[in-house]
This record gives C-alpha cells, sequence and structure tokens, in this order.
C-alpha cells in the first residue's frame, strides 16, 4: 500500500505492515471532525481493510490535541434540510460499521485531547490507547451546546461505561483525564511515553487479528447490567426524573440522550446508531442548538481571543500590574493574575489590609493542594509574585494599573492622581468600577487616553466574564491593552461603551428590581423566585440581590440623582429601603429577603409577608415569567440602541457570563428571536399600558418585527452613546 500525504493527514506504512495515520489539518487551527475529515478517514480505513499486506492501522494525532471535536462552523450551518442530513447521517453510520466489521484491528493512540467527534473517532476504533498525561482531556461536551454525539457516541458510551456512567458523561458533558477514563472503561489502557504508546498501539494489532467491537460481542456484558437489569431500570427511572427537574424542559438535547439509550438497548445495535442519528438531525434544527452553538460556543470561542482588539495596535504584555485595594475584587484580581505569571503589587491603606487580600491567595491555593490539583511548592512560587505594599510608590514600573477601591468618585480621584504621580505616561490605567461612568472617572487623570474601564465579576476566580469600558476618550491602545491582558488571564471580554452602568450591571439591575416589583405587587416571594430557575435562571432575583447586597443598590441608586427622578427607580429605592429599615441587608449579614441561617440552607425570611403582603391570584406564572426576562431582553436592546453595545453576540455573551442569562435562548438579545420579535414587541406593549414607561419598546426595535426580521439583523450605530 502506498503511503499518503494530504492536508488532513499522512499516511505510511511501517516494515510489520502496520499502517500509522498521523491527523494533521493543515487547513484548521486545530484537528477538527468535519465531513471532509470524515470522508477522507473512511476512505483511507477502506484500503487498508482491502490491502492483504496491511496487518492493521494505528490512528494517532501530529498535533498537541488528538481531535478536540466537531467542525461547529460546519454544524451551524446545517439543519435546514432534514432529509439529507439524516441521508448523509444514516450513510456514515453504514461507512463505520463497514470499517469495524472489517476484520482489521485499527487502534487509537491518543496523544491529545479527544473530545466529541474526536473521541467518538477513537470509539470507532477497535481499541483505544491513551497517554497518561493529565493535560489530557476526554468527554462528550455535545450537550453543553444543545446536541447529542452522533458519530456513535450516545449508543456506545453506554456499552462501555454502563447506563449510570454512560449517563453522566453524555447528560453533563463530563470531561475526564486519562486516569479516571481508563477506571471508568472508556478506554483500555495508558501509556507513559509517546514511545510506549506507539509500541502498544502496534503490538495490540499484532496480538489481535480478528477485532471485535464489544457492541458486536453477544458475550459482552453492559457494566452494572443492561437496560432490565434492576440497576437499568432504576437508573433510567431516575435519570428521566433528576433531567426533568435540573431543565425543566428547556433543553431537548437532554431529553433526546435519555430517549436513545433507553431506545437504543432494546433494539440491535445498527438500529441503534439510527434513532441515534434521527435525534441528531433533530437537534440540529432547533432554535436552541442554533443559540448554544451560536453564542455559548463560536461567539465566547472568538471573544476569547481577543476577536474585538483593535488590529493595528502592537501587542502588549503585561509583567507588572499594580492593584488599588485588597478587597474582595482586588483579592481576586491579584490572584488570576499571578496565576497567570505576572508580577502583581497589590496596594491598600495599610500592609495589614494588604496582607489580608493576599491571603484570599493562599486561601484558595491551599485548597488546590488538599484537591490534589497543585503542589506547595508550585504555591509557594504563585504566592511570592504578590507584593503587598502601602506605598504608591511601589506602583512605579507597573505596565497596567487596576483601581478596585470603594464605589465611591471621591476616593477614587484621590487613588488616581496619587498612582499617576509614579506611573509613566506610557502605561494604561483601569477602573474596576461596576456603573461609575468611565467618562467621569477619567476627569481625575492627566491622560484620559490612557484611562479605562476592567469591570470584573466577583468571585473573579471563578467568573469568566470581562467587561471593558470605553470612555469619551479612551485610546485604542488602552483598548488593546485592557483585551491583551484579559485574554492572557484566560478570561472572557467584552468592549462596550461607555453609560452609566454600562452594560450588565445596567441589565441585570432590571431582573433585581422587577424581582422586587413583583414581590411589591403580591406576587408570592416562593413563587418569583421558582419561575425564575424554572426557566434557567442560576438564582432567584430576591437571592442574588441579597448577594450583591441591598446597602449597594441604595448606594448606587443614590449616586445616580438624574436616575432618581424615574419613577421605577424611585419605587425600587423605596423597596430597598423597606428592607433596611428591618434591618435586611444582605446574605453577608445573615439577613435579607433570606435568612441564612449556620449550618442549614436559606430560607424565604417570614417578615416578607407582612412587608409584602401576597396575593396567590396576583398574576400567572407565565406573566411572571415573562417579566422577569423580557425586561432584561428589553434594557440589552436599549444598549444595543444607544450604541453601549457594539454588537448583538457582546450582548448575548456578556448576559450569559455576566449574570447567568439562560443559554438555551442564546442570550439576552437572541432571547427575542427566541420568543418571537413580533411576539416580544406585542407583550411590551401591552406592559406598558399595565406596567408603566419602562417597558416602552424603541421605534429601531419596532421596526424590526413590523419587517419581519431577526434580531441579528440589527445594525448597531457608529460611535459612542451620548
Amino acid at each position: 500500500m502506498e503511503n499518503i500525504k494530504n492536508n488532513l493527514f499522512e499516511l505510511n506504512v511501517d516494515g510489520e505492515g502496520i499502517a500509522v495515520l498521523t491527523i494533521d489539518q493543515k487547513d484548521n487551527p486545530t484537528n477538527l471532525f468535519s465531513t471532509d475529515f470524515i470522508h477522507a478517514f473512511l476512505d483511507v480505513c477502506r484500503k487498508v481493510i482491502a490491502d492483504d499486506s496491511v496487518k492493521g492501522m494505528v490512528v494517532t494525532s501530529g498535533r498537541s490535541m488528538f481531535m478536540p471535536g466537531a467542525d461547529l462552523r460546519e454544524l451551524s450551518g446545517m439543519g435546514k434540510d432534514p432529509e439529507g442530513q439524516l441521508k448523509g447521517m444514516l450513510e456514515m453510520h453504514q461507512a463505520f460499521r463497514e470499517v469495524e466489521k472489517g476484520g482489521k484491528p485499527i487502534v487509537a493512540a491518543i496523544n491529545g485531547t479527544a473530545m466529541g467527534g474526536g473521541l467518538e473517532l477513537c470509539l470507532l476504533c477497535h481499541h483505544r490507547i491513551v497517554l497518561d498525561n493529565p493535560k489530557i482531556k476526554l468527554g462528550f461536551p455535545e450537550s453543553k451546546v444543545g446536541l447529542l454525539p452522533g458519530g456513535g457516541g450516545t449508543v456506545k458510551a453506554v456499552y462501555l461505561m454502563g447506563i449510570q456512567n454512560g449517563l453522566m458523561y453524555l447528560l453533563q458533558g463530563k470531561e475526564v483525564r486519562p486516569q479516571q477514563a481508563l477506571k471508568d472503561k472508556l478506554i483500555n489502557e495508558l501509556a507513559s511515553s509517546p514511545e510506549e504508546l506507539m509500541s502498544k498501539a502496534k503490538q495490540w494489532i499484532l496480538d489481535n487479528p480478528n477485532p471485535e467491537q464489544p457492541w458486536d460481542n453477544k458475550r459482552h456484558k453492559i457494566p452494572g447490567g443492561g437496560f432490565w437489569s434492576p440497576s437499568g431500570v432504576q437508573t433510567l427511572i431516575g435519570a428521566v426524573g433528576n433531567v426533568t427537574k435540573m431543565t425543566h424542559g428547556n433543553y431537548p438535547a437532554q431529553r433526546s440522550i435519555l430517549q436513545v439509550v433507553h431506545d437504543g438497548l432494546q433494539i440491535p445495535v445498527d438500529r441503534a446508531f439510527e434513532v441515534e442519528a434521527r435525534h441528531f438531525v433533530k437537534l440540529l434544527g432547533t432554535k436552541e442548538a442554533k443559540n448554544m452553538i451560536r453564542t455559548g460556543f463560536m461567539g465566547i470561542q472568538a471573544a476569547k481571543k481577543g476577536k474585538a482588539r483593535p488590529k493595528d495596535e502592537p501587542k502588549y504584555e503585561i509583567k507588572k500590574l499594580g492593584i488599588l485595594g485588597a478587597g474582595m475584587m482586588g483579592a481576586g484580581i491579584a490572584y488570576v493574575s499571578a496565576k497567570a505569571g505576572m508580577d502583581v503589587v497589590l496596594k491598600d491603606i495599610s500592609v495589614e489590609n494588604a496582607e489580608r487580600g493576599k491571603s484570599y491567595s493562599k486561601k484558595l491555593l491551599d485548597k488546590a493542594i488538599s484537591k490534589g490539583r497543585s503542589t506547595p511548592e508550585k504555591a509557594e512560587a504563585l504566592l511570592s509574585k504578590i507584593r503587598t505594599t502601602d506605598n504608591p510608590a511601589d506602583l512605579e514600573g507597573c505596565d497596567l494599573v487596576i483601581e478596585a477601591v470603594f464605589e465611591d468618585p471621591k476616593l477614587k480621584d484621590k487613588v488616581t492622581k496619587e498612582t499617576e504621580a509614579v506611573l509613566s505616561p506610557d502605561k494604561v490605567y483601569a477602573s474596576n468600577t461596576s456603573t461609575i461612568p468611565i467618562t467621569l472617572l477619567a476627569k481625575s487623570s492627566e491622560r484620559p487616553e490612557n484611562f479605562i474601564g476592567i469591570h470584573f465579576f466577583s468571585p473573579v476566580d471563578k467568573m469568566p466574564l470581562v467587561e471593558i469600558i470605553v470612555g469619551e476618550k479612551s485610546s485604542p491602545k488602552a483598548v488593546a491593552v485592557a483585551i491583551d491582558y484579559t485574554v492572557a488571564i484566560r478570561k472572557v471580554p467584552i468592549v462596550v461603551n461607555d453609560s452609566r452602568g454600562f452594560f450588565t450591571s445596567r441589565c441585570f439591575g432590571t431582573y433585581v428590581n422587577e424581582g422586587m416589583f413583583l414581590l411589591d405587587e403580591g406576587v408570592p416571594p416562593a413563587m418569583i423566585e421558582n419561575i425564575a430557575k424554572k426557566k434557567g435562571l442560576p438564582v432567584g432575583p430576591l437571592a442574588v440581590h441579597d448577594e450583591v447586597t441591598l446597602t449597594l443598590t441604595k448606594h448606587i441608586i443614590e449616586s445616580d440623582k438624574e436616575g432618581l427622578k424615574r419613577e421605577d427607580t424611585q419605587r425600587a429605592f423605596g423597596i430597598v429601603m423597606k428592607m433596611i429599615e428591618k434591618g435586611r441587608t444582605s446574605k453577608k449579614d445573615g439577613a435579607g429577603f433570606y435568612d441564612y441561617p449556620q449550618g442549614s440552607k436559606k430560607k424565604l425570611w417570614k417578615g416578607l409577608s407582612d412587608l409584602f403582603p401576597s396575593d396567590l391570584n396576583a398574576l400567572d406564572q407565565e406573566t411572571v415569567a415573562k417579566r422577569m426576562l423580557h425586561r432584561q431582553a428589553l434594557e440589552s436592546f436599549r444598549c444595543l440602541d444607544e450604541g453601549v453595545l457594539n454588537s448583538v453576540t457582546d450582548g448575548d455573551i456578556g448576559s450569559l457570563l455576566g449574570w447567568g442569562f439562560p443559554i438555551y435562548a442564546g442570550g439576552s438579545l437572541s432571547y427575542i428571536d427566541f420568543v418571537g420579535i413580533k411576539e416580544f414587541v406585542a407583550d411590551c406593549d401591552e406592559f406598558t399600558t399595565k406596567y408603566g414607561e419602562r417597558w416602552m419598546v424603541p421605534d429601531s426595535l419596532r421596526a424590526l418585527a413590523e419587517a419581519g426580521k431577526s434580531i441579528h439583523d440589527f445594525k448597531v450605530k457608529q460611535g459612542q452613546p451620548a
């Protein structure tokens, strides 16, 4: 058999008659499970099977990753021709089965991460050996983008790992390291080095000239028992209940996964693959999958790589970072920056306060060590990068300074001036303010062109989003520096224009406020919280208000003199003050809309019924849900219309990662399309009549609805908002 070399892979046959296929897709940033690759791979398999001089084939990768998944760019355009798509899927499965039953052993020598379609390629092989490297991940993430494994993985996972374990991988998109994959029987062997990996793969081919897949072996027993075993029946019944409870019917992929597993275990495996293919094609056409692929994967991946960065600005490296304020935010920023390899100067009004902020990093590192994710040596190296001080002079030589002091313009003015006195004129100064306009804060600076907003979310070490706010005089260089820094600490940046509350705080505030308004109108608090969670929001508006604290809301409202003139702001302020006057301020203080008894779960405060008497007939569930979700979407559109947002995608990403807007809807702006733009406008018009002017629809949104267009057809105004 002749050797092959093309832009997808290289095939070489050694002296023992073993073919080695090394995947190296030259035209892609990584190896992808695409239509072109599948066709080319199957063509090679047919040649290997037909050639008597070839004993078998090893499949490996020429990249650091084996194959991290399918080409979602390709999948995002599918779903428009379900019949043609299904025909292609069934033909693919038939070809896969010919390879599996072709009589030639094929071994996956997995030398890097194999996820989704990449892992399904490995399951097509008769034997799987993985390099024992903790950086390698294996799993099926399809459910996270609204799909299921469509290349045989949904069926095969259960045959290999059992019903319970297989469902955990499939439903949750579970990702594991090689050691765990071996324990779970997802793979067959580990290798300690690349040389051993290849040696073991070739030896297995020589030792197993007549391979058989487990699903073709009548003697194979599904781990833990098959469909009709007591554990099988119990697991599936429990899974249906748990999935219903967790997803509330918002995620079709989880239902389809259960259906494929349920049906597939009771019919011949070839029919099971057909059932899988039909469900996969059906899911491709759902708006949930399209939203989750577009925003949840493609949008976030592009943002994570710094797509919004000004193209002509040179790359900016931050070696030394200054942080002003060692509170919760400053401490978190110090940790993620030191973890990224930066030298950090953490300044507060006293060294004692700064050390307290540094201790936050130590707590996180101690936890990581206890879980085997770090070592004392690595922890000490990271902590040594954080220098504490109370002296502004120690900020000299910083490449970037981030201010994270209390939300007080006078205090921010003071620290800006004392820091600029020692900061080089060409360096960038950023504020972590969550609501105060950057243009206003930049008035304290002698170089406003180098002044920008970098808004983190708490806790910084866990929250992936960073909102970069461009002030009236912020330069492209300042934007580039902020994005380069955000990418370096492995966060996801969105760039927005200046406005009070920017995008995230402004829109998140409408969720909190609408929850309070519903409570004030007699909707039972438990109903408000449960409906929010049923619709996919991670936390109800009352609980999340306790998290951010009612005192912060009071402070923000009081600092916005213009906002206080609005009826809805006055009303929100009145409700907040009612609570504060009763000593109900926050979760941190143990008393808000909820009680927080030590050692037990939080419970809604019984006193709410006295302050806000409930009326079970106040509103129906659908109206309550719409008021919470529609209100966020409407405010998001206003940000788009006013030029605060630069794109629909930025708004969607910000809402998903900033405050947990439901991903099945694609984000707070795509939600308008998810509902139906005409229906959305009609709902808001009705709510304007019933509940006031905060529900008024902008003319531009009404025009989109009348033209029958999508929210993604909206053209953002150029320039910054007034």
